[in-house]
């Protein structure tokens, strides 16, 4: 993947340091540490990632 990704806070992190920031891309999510970014990211596929967020509702 060649693009520039841009990241976002998680609408779920409340304002603090703490948290997971995102970077959709067509077909998949980028997610990183926003404390660690230079230690890279994790991408998932649209299906894992919707999966995956429909699982953290779930359990919030």
């Amino acid at each position: 993947m060649n693009e520039t990704l841009i990241f976002r806070k998680s609408s779920y992190s409340g304002g603090g340091n703490n948290c997971v920031e995102v970077a959709d891309t067509p077909g998949a999510s980028a997610v990183r540490d926003s404390q660690n970014p230079d230690y890279g990211h994790i991408m998932f596929p649209g299906g894992e990632w919707s999966a995956l967020l429909a699982v953290a509702r779930t359990e919030a």
